[in-house]
């Protein structure tokens, strides 16, 4: 038994009165284009910019764009190699794998780390990033951080998310080889980098799953670089993680 189950357990056997759940049939807000308005809420409401990508895009040029000065950058999209990003930049970049370091240490100094994500949120403008690498400190310890979103991921509402995150396999990428449990094929960055074209509708099939929701160790939402202005309400971007966030939307 696991301290988090034995500290449950302990809070059940002392519960004095229970509660029935809340009625949540009442009526969500709904966009008319959820893409849109995530994309405004974006580069409004969260702080962060957004990179509309095109047929055949270069992901390592588009992260050159965002982040001209960045000398480190860690990732594990596939297609986003040293040689693509040394390229890109014209000159030397060290590239991190966080599924290769020994220790989360070693993606400490990070300038821009690279991350896929799931299900977005247009009313938020979040983003779901499941655990699909080993050491899940890059989406923290990384100075600014690019978020690879699918224009077919967007939804109107939380509700709509944590429900695609039900439905679909392994943390709502649609499919499972993303993750250790499968080998990568990278749905966004193709062989070269490039952005690939679009797989077809929100309904169409993903791929085959192996696995489930259980198999992804942590994920978590991201809105925009870090924020707080808890000190004399004064905003600080950059306080407890990422100074800076670039949506790329494929």
């Amino acid at each position: 038994m696991t301290s988090k189950e034995t500290i449950l357990n302990k809070l059940r056997r002392n519960v004095r009165e229970t509660y029935d759940m809340p009625d949540l049939s009442f009526r969500k807000l709904t966009f008319a284009d959820p893409v849109a308005e995530y994309i405004k809420q974006t580069t409004t409401t969260a702080g962060a910019k957004l990179i509309e990508a095109k047929e055949g895009d270069n992901l390592s040029e588009l992260i050159r764009q965002a982040y001209p000065d960045a000398k480190v950058v860690s990732t594990n999209v596939e297609g986003i190699t040293a040689e693509s990003l040394c390229k890109a930049y014209g000159r030397e970049v060290e590239l991190r794998n966080p599924d290769t370091v020994e220790t989360a240490q070693q993606l400490d100094g990070t300038d821009v780390g690279v991350l896929q994500g799931g299900v977005a949120c247009a009313e938020n403008a979040c983003v779901w990033i499941p655990q699909t690498m080993k050491e899940r400190a890059v989406c923290f310890i990384s100075e600014y951080l690019v978020i690879l979103v699918k224009r077919e991921n967007i939804v109107s509402n939380m509700h709509q998310a944590y429900q695609w995150l039900e439905e679909k396999p392994c943390g709502a990428l649609g499919t499972c080889d993303a993750l250790p449990c499968g080998e990568p094929q990278g749905t966004v960055a193709g062989a070269q980098g490039t952005v690939a074209a679009p797989q077809g509708t929100e309904d169409a099939p993903q791929g085959t799953a192996v696995g489930t929701q259980g198999d992804i160790p942590y994920g978590t939402f991201i809105s925009g670089p870090s924020k707080t202005a808890d000190i004399e309400q004064s905003l600080v971007y950059g306080a407890q993680a990422a100074c800076g966030v670039t949506v790329i939307l494929t």
